[in-house]
């Protein structure tokens, strides 16, 4: 009988070995309710990752962004409505040096109510919560992820078989 074999890490290929037509953009920038997010992903020292691939999902959408050499993403994506619950999207960074990919949450800075309410974000430790809510910023959504570190962005855990 064989048991799991262990994980190793992956990459960096994503640039290339990953890619889909226009994959920064869920919907159009000039789609009623689009939003663009902008954020970089560093290290626990604060280094960019510049090989990191970033992932966000939310109401049949979908949106994928590599980060550049500074750690820099970018991606388009629509607000859901709120209907199946409080507005968010659902964020997966994969990057060198990752056995597995890491999972968190990106709430909206103007959802505060719905943010209150959430079960999810309730369980996060009070002074980590501001992790996972973006940054308005000139309309533009700003959502860093720092991967360890002071400052760390809150990941979940991952379902089994996720």
């Amino acid at each position: 009988m064989c048991g799991p074999t262990p994980s190793q890490t992956i990459g960096p290929f994503f640039g290339f070995a990953m890619p889909f037509t226009d994959d920064a953009h869920a919907v159009a920038p000039s789609d009623p309710g689009a939003v663009r997010v902008d954020g970089v992903v560093v290290d626990g020292a604060g280094a960019p990752v510049p090989d990191a691939l970033v992932e966000l999902w939310a109401d049949g959408q979908f949106a994928r962004r590599r980060t550049d050499p500074e750690g820099a993403f970018n991606v388009v994506v629509r607000k859901p409505d709120g209907s199946a619950g409080t507005p968010h999207l659902e964020v997966f960074v994969f990057a060198r040096g990752l056995l597995w990919h890491l999972w968190t949450r990106l709430y909206f800075p103007d959802e505060a109510p719905a943010n209150a309410a959430d079960a999810l974000l309730g369980r996060v430790e009070e002074e980590r919560r501001s992790t996972l809510i973006a940054v308005e910023e000139g309309g533009v959504l700003r959502f860093d992820i720092r991967l360890q570190g002071e400052g760390e962005t809150v990941f979940f855990e991952l379902p089994e078989g996720a």
